[in-house]
Parts: structure tokens; sequence; C-alpha cells
């Protein structure tokens, strides 16, 4: 046995072996280990091997799936060996003594998930594979357990934003990418060649060419490849169900970065939970699917303004009928999610329960096609998608007459091929139940014969049907002319068997045997009929999702009292009563009433400077206005009177402080890289919040961070952005910058406390409030009296000096400083750029003469 581990073991050398045995799946050595460390179970040991006690621990087989969820979101990934054969099979080849024979039959990763228990029903479930060729970087991402898949070229710059959309379960890379994204995990190159991906997609979609679904790139179809090979390892030979790729264009939707993302809080909150977010205070969706796909649509809000009003009248539709809204949440409500029923049944772990969800969901789809059919005016996307909720007549008559109202999970005990389908599987059926009758019979027979009453005929898996009585009963069926035979004595009670009992159980068994095999075959037509019609039936399931998500969207506008959006082509961003959902709603569980307030960019006046007191509202402000864009280009009502954007390419946010300390990153240098990242990437459509940028480092360092950031924002980026700072100084940029406006947040001292109004009017602050914010939270009062007194004299020398930005009005523009930058020196860079202590002296040899080089080339 330890020989056969051994050879299965090597051929998954990062995996963790479950070893199947009867009903248990073991691990060994080292994997047992590990899985016990991580399960918190018992670690044991059994026999030797090479000298050594071989670990072990072990799981049941009707429990695995809650221990493999644990096991794999502790990072670990699962190859399963289950028995290719029978025991009878085994003996049949190599005699009684013959080891049966296992394989791995799946390698199970945080990727390739298709149990419903270890999925999140409201999120999608990405695994995606980087790949470059020609110079190009293209993802490939499928989430199996609805068989989505895209494909795309990303520019480097913008690949970690894409990463971010996904926010993928598993990432595969060659083995020889440079730069991988954290946690990647490598993958030998050869399994991305892009010739291969291409002659393996025209075989998984039956195409001769790829052209009907866009014109793939080296690099598209080398991740591609990539990805297909990591499903076909998963699966040992074994491809799920992947719908026809998606190409997807960057420039299609909205770009958004990982700090960005997190920042917001877009999909989900600091703590990596749902709760908190924006999509959580959105979200009125009634269907796994519909979840998953709002999730999709925040992540990657469109730029495409003709498809983003498609949605929105969609929405529209709902919003406007309140009783065609209640009805479709209801029916939709009842859905089950065939989206995910088709991936597992397409990857071979389907269940009868499966089917009869799919007969299920897919009639309901019919009839809410039917409702909706009959609407007068249809919008243009739900004319698209009614088509998508038909057409599967035949196959839900099919279902229906096969299979019993609530099929079970488990098909190995059959139950779930109806009555009447199939009049043989009826016959044997019909035959158990008169065998079962019949051993009924003999119980009463053999207690009236033996006149123990307590006489019982009973069935276990090992001795089948046997006659049991009490053990002080025993003695008259043990003698040899009672007609009974022994068979096992237990502790209180003795077995016996009966040739008549014999003869009915055997018949009782061949006929439930049959009939399993009977409906077994059933249940495999019946699986075939539903691949046959799988792209249709992922059709319906993303048509139903999308269905749900604008109801939803329109029953959180009617609750909320949110507002259509006008997106208009030139560069403006008008919201007149914004607010920010996730607050308005903690504000509103604290029985308080959210201030609303307004925002108006326009080329005369894009880049607006905000001050006021900290818990003044400024950084709810420039969040609430980032979220509402957002929310807008995914095709959602937004928290607000009125809206009038025009359209945003790319969303940038410097909001907060984090260290990151696992890649050695103060708050200040993170800051400091995220908002290189902004000056570096936003464009004159881009739209951009940054609060208090500088704040990390010395007062006069900050200061001048800060006031070369906005004249760079202005001058060069040209983008809509909100900018909060308690730089006061700031505001003298007013005079000499055209577009730039002063607003401050509002706040009064009343009776020497402070009164925090939140809400946003023209101008700059009169001061900042800092030590009445101290007070407020709670400073020592001998320490707010000290401060005080420290305020003063600062104060003082201000005004006696000038301030901190005393002489800041001479210094020339951002433009004309930036061009009066000094030389850099090709010698001096070139010396500063060499490793003295790690040079050989052949390269110490050869650094010369490149300075002497330099020096020739460039004598001044």
């Amino acid at each position: 046995m330890m020989a056969q581990y051994h050879v299965l073991k090597a051929q998954v050398p990062d995996c963790l072996l479950f070893y199947r045995m009867g009903d248990f799946f073991e691990l060994f050595f080292d994997d047992a280990k590990a899985a016990a460390a991580t399960l918190d179970i018992a670690l044991t040991a059994r026999g030797m091997h090479d000298g050594q006690p071989v670990a072990m621990c072990g799981v049941p087989v009707h429990a695995a799936e809650g221990y493999l969820a644990r096991l794999i979101k502790a990072g670990h990934r699962v190859a399963i060996a289950e028995q290719t054969e029978s025991p009878a099979e085994a003996k049949k080849r190599g005699g009684s003594k013959s080891l049966v024979a296992r394989g791995i039959v799946r390698v199970v990763t945080a990727g390739t998930l298709t149990e419903e228990s270890l999925l999140d029903a409201k999120a999608a479930n990405w695994l995606v594979a980087l790949a470059e060729a020609g110079g190009e970087l293209a993802i490939a991402a499928a989430d199996i357990s609805t068989g989505r898949f895209e494909i795309g070229c990303v520019l480097r710059g913008q690949r970690d934003a894409e990463l971010a959309r996904l926010s993928a379960a598993e990432i595969v890379v060659p083995d020889t990418l440079e730069d991988a994204p954290h946690g990647a995990y490598p993958c030998p190159r050869a399994r991305f060649d892009s010739a291969a991906g291409e002659a393996r997609m025209k075989t998984l979609f039956g195409v001769a060419t790829l052209d009907g679904y866009g014109a793939f790139s080296r690099a598209e179809l080398s991740a591609a490849a990539g990805l297909l090979a990591y499903l076909d390892n998963a699966g040992q030979g074994t491809l799920p169900f992947l719908q026809p790729p998606e190409r997807r264009q960057a420039a299609g939707h909205m770009l958004i970065d990982a700090a960005t993302r997190e920042s917001l809080e877009l999909t989900q909150a600091t703590d990596g939970g749902r709760r908190g977010s924006l999509l959580d205070a959105v979200d009125r969706t009634v269907t796994g699917a519909g979840a998953r796909l709002l999730r999709a649509d925040i992540a990657a809000p469109l730029t495409d303004r003709g498809a983003i009003e498609a949605r929105l009248d969609l929405v529209a539709l709902f919003e406007a009928d309140a009783a065609l809204r209640d009805t479709v949440r209801r029916a939709l409500k009842a859905q089950p999610d065939i989206g995910r029923a088709l991936g597992r049944i397409a990857a071979g772990r389907g269940s009868p329960r499966d089917v009869g969800q799919l007969r299920d969901g897919l009639a309901e789809a019919r009839g809410l096609h039917d409702r909706l059919g009959r609407l007068d005016d249809q919008p243009a996307l739900l004319m698209t998608l009614l088509p998508q909720l038909a057409g599967h007549g035949a196959l839900v008559d099919q279902l229906t007459r096969a299979l019993v109202p609530m099929p079970p999970v488990d098909a190995d005990k059959g139950g779930y091929i109806a009555e009447g389908y199939d009049a043989a599987l009826d016959t044997l059926r019909a035959s158990g139940g008169d065998g079962r009758r019949a051993i009924a019979g003999l119980e009463a027979r053999y207690r009236a014969e033996t006149g123990i009453a307590t006489l019982r005929i009973r069935h276990n898996g090992v001795l089948g049907y046997h006659v049991e009585v009490a053990a002080r009963h025993a003695d008259p069926l043990m003698r040899a002319e009672s007609g009974f035979t022994h068979r096992q004595t237990l502790a209180g009670v003795v077995r016996f068997n009966a040739p008549d009992l014999h003869d009915h159980a055997v018949k009782v068994g061949q006929a439930g045997a049959h009939a399993l095999a009977a409906e077994a075959a059933h249940l495999e037509e019946l699986t075939q009929a539903v691949l046959d019609r799988r792209h249709a039936i992922a059709g319906t399931a993303d048509a139903l999702a999308r269905i749900d998500v604008a109801a939803g969207l329109a029953e959180r506008a009617g609750e909320g009292g949110w507002c259509r959006p006008t997106l208009v082509d030139h560069s403006c961003f008008d919201i007149v009563g914004g607010r920010h959902p996730v607050v308005e709603q903690a504000v509103a569980c604290a029985g308080g009433r959210f201030v609303a307030n307004d925002c108006a960019l326009s080329e005369e006046s894009r880049l607006w400077l905000v001050t006021g007191p900290n818990m003044g509202g400024k950084s709810t402000f420039l969040r609430q206005n980032a979220a509402i864009a957002v929310l807008a280009q995914a095709g959602s009502p937004v928290p607000a009177t009125s809206a009038t954007l025009g359209l945003v390419d790319r969303l940038f946010s410097r909001v907060g402080a984090s260290d990151n300390l696992a890649r050695g990153r103060s708050t200040f240098m993170v800051e400091m890289v995220e908002t290189a990242a902004i000056l570096a990437q936003a464009t004159p459509r881009s739209f951009v919040i940054l609060d208090e940028v500088g704040r990390g480092t010395s007062t006069y360092d900050g200061l001048a961070i800060a006031w070369a950031v906005v004249e760079a924002i202005h001058d060069r980026n040209r983008c809509r952005c909100l900018f909060a700072t308690h730089y006061h100084e700031l505001t003298r940029l007013a005079e000499r910058l055209d577009a730039l406006t002063l607003h401050h947040v509002r706040a009064r001292e009343w009776k020497g406390e402070l009164v925090l109004l939140h809400e946003l009017v023209r101008g700059p602050a009169d001061r900042s409030y800092g030590l009445a914010v101290a007070k407020l939270a709670g400073l020592p009062a001998p320490v707010v009296a000290r401060a005080k007194s420290v305020l003063a004299k600062l104060e003082a020398g201000r005004n006696a000096t000038g301030g901190l930005a005393a002489g800041l009005d001479d210094l020339p523009l951002f433009a004309a400083a930036a061009a009066a930058e000094p030389k850099v020196d090709p010698l001096h860079a070139a010396l500063a750029a060499a490793d003295a202590d790690a040079l050989t002296p052949r390269e110490a040899l050869e650094l010369v003469y490149r300075l002497k080089t330099i020096l020739e080339n460039d004598p001044g």
C-alpha cells in the first residue's frame, strides 16, 4: 500500500494527498502533519517506514467537503486519490491479496472549486492566468462554477488594476514571468504555448476558427493555453464547462487600481468582509447569480455610454412599476442557482438535485419570459434578454416526466426517477416491494413458529437480511432441527439466517440492484440532455441575473430616493444633494440624519480644494462622489437629488493611511507611491480624490509636496479632482490657478463646544478647529490647555514671519519650475548605480571604460 501511495504522491508533490481507504481519506507523512495542524485533528502513527513511524491522520469521506474548505482557505492544494476499481474487481484481477487500484481523480485548488458548500454564493470564483508574448501582456480568467470565460490584453501599468477587478481566488503564471503578482502559482512555461492554446480552444468549442470570438493576439492565446492546461491538470484530463470566451478590452470599463478599491471599500470593507462595503449598501438582489453580477458591475463600471444607458433603461422599467417589480422579484427569489448547478453537472459532480434545480429554474424562466414579454414599450436590453429565457420546453418536459418533485442529493440510493417514466423500472421496484412485503410476512410467521414475540428481521450492509433475537431467546434457534443458521453473536443479541429468508433476500437484492442501475442509466441520459443545451442554459442564467440586478437596483432607488444619472460627453461632475450610501445607512441606524452636499466640477472649476476640521465630513464628501461615479457608470441610480456626469476613464483615490509592512513601506511611503501613480496615469477624463497628501512627514516637507501635487494636478493632469487638506496655506493657490476653487466643511463653536455641521460651502475654512476636535475626542483638559498656550506662541510667530507659506507667492508656476530642474550628470549617475562591493575585477574594468566613454561624449 505504501508503494502505491508514494507513486501517487510523486505525481502531486505540491499537494496534500487525500488517499481513499474505505470510508476515510487518509493522509500520511508531512501531509498528515500539515493537515492535522490546519484542521486541529488527531495525528497518529502507524507502522514504520525507513526506520521512522508513519505519521497519519484521516477525515471521513461523507464530511470531506468541510475539511477541504478549511484546507483550501488556509492556502493548501489537495489531490484526491480514489479507488478506481472495486475489491471484487481487484480480487478477480490479482487474487485475494490484490491491492485495490487507485488513481488521482482531481486536484482541488482555490480557483477550481465547484462544490456549493465551498463557494460564496454572492461572489464569483475566478481562476486567472497571466502570460506575455510578442511584447504584450494578457489575462485569461474563468469562473468554472458558472462557465464564465474572459480573455484580454492589458498594459503593464494596468495589470494590477485588472487583477484587483477580478479579485482572483487563484493566479497562475509561467515560471519564467518576471515581476509575477504576489502569491501567483508558477507553472511550466511549455503550458503557455500560444499555438497549443489556439488548437485547444478550437477543439473545446467545436469550431474551425476563433474569428467569431475575436482576433486574439499571441499573448491572449498564451494566457488561454496556460489556463486550460491548469484546468486539465486539476480535472485529471477532464475540462469543466466553459462558455465561449468574451474578449475584454481594458478601455471598455473604468480602470480602478487596488489601492482605490481598498480605500473606497467598493466590494469589501477594510476587514475583508462584505458588510460595510458600497456593494453591501447597494445590493437588493434576491439570487446568488444576481449578487455576483452586481459585484462584477461595481468592480468594472462601463465607459460605453450606450451600454450604461441600456442598463439604466431596464432599471427604470422596474422603478416605474412597483407591482411588476414585486412580481418579478418574488419569482426570482424562488429560483435555484441554475448557473452553478450546471457547472457542477458539467464537471461530473452533479447530483439528481442539481438536475431537478435546472428543471425548476428553466420552467420559472419561461414563466418570467411570458410575463415580461407582454409588456409594452420594452427597453432594448429587455428585448435582448427575453429570447434567452425561453427555448427549453422539450428539456423541461423531459426532466419533469423523469424526475420526482424533490430529487435527493445522493444518487447512490436511487429514488429520483419518477414512477411511470420507465415501465421496466416500475416492475423492478414492484418486485422489490413484493419481496420486502414477503419478508415482513416471514417475520410474522417466524414469531408464531418460535413463540418469540420480539423476533425481528433486520438488514445491514454486511449480513444483508437476517433474523435477530435477544440472547436469552437464542437457544431454541441454535438447535440443528430449528431451520435457522447461526450468523453472529453480539452483546445482548444473536443473529441467524434461514433458507426461505435467503431466497427472498436474493430476489429483493437483485431487483434493487437492477433498479439502481436503471436509475443511474436514466440519470446519465438526462445529464447528457442537459449538457447538449449547456450554452443556452448558461445564457438563461445570465439573463435572469441581469433582470435580478435591474429589479434590485430599482428597489434600492425607491428605498433611498435615488435618481437616474444623466451622462454627457463633456467633462463635468454636477451632483445636487449627493450622499454616501454606506455612511447614510449607518447614520440612520444611529437615529441621525445624513447631510447631503452638492458638487459641481467643470472645466472652469475642475479642482476643488476642501478644508475644514477633522470629523467635519471632508473624507465622506470625497468618497461619496467617487462612489456616485462608480454607481452611475455601473448602470445604477445614484444617491442624489440629481446627477450629471461626464464619463470617467480612470478613478483614483488617495484616502486614508496604511502601512505595507510586508513590503517594507511606511504610511508615508505608501502615500507617495499611490500619489505618484495618480500623477503618472490620470488623464483629463479621470476623476481623482486626494485626502491629506503630505501629512506623513514634517510640516515643511508635507506642505511642499502638497503644494506641488496640487499644481501638477491642475496644470499637467487637468482632471476633475477633489483635494482635502489641513494645509490652509494651499488656499493661496486659488489666486494663481484658474480652475481651482476653495470650499470647506462648516463648523461652529458654541459656548466653548465644537458643532460639526457636515455642510460644504464655498470659500476657505477660517481655521482647523484641531484643539476643539481633540477636546471632543477626550484629550485630558490639562493637555488641551497646554496645547492652547503652545498654539498661541506658534500663531504669534507665524504672524511675525508671514507663516509657513511666506515667499511662496514669488515661486514660478509648476510648468516653469519643472522646466528649471537641474540636468542629470550621467557620470555621477553611472557611478551611483555601481555596487562597488559586488563588482568582479572584469566588471570593474568594464566600468572604467564605460565611465571614460561617458566623459568623452559629455565632457561638460
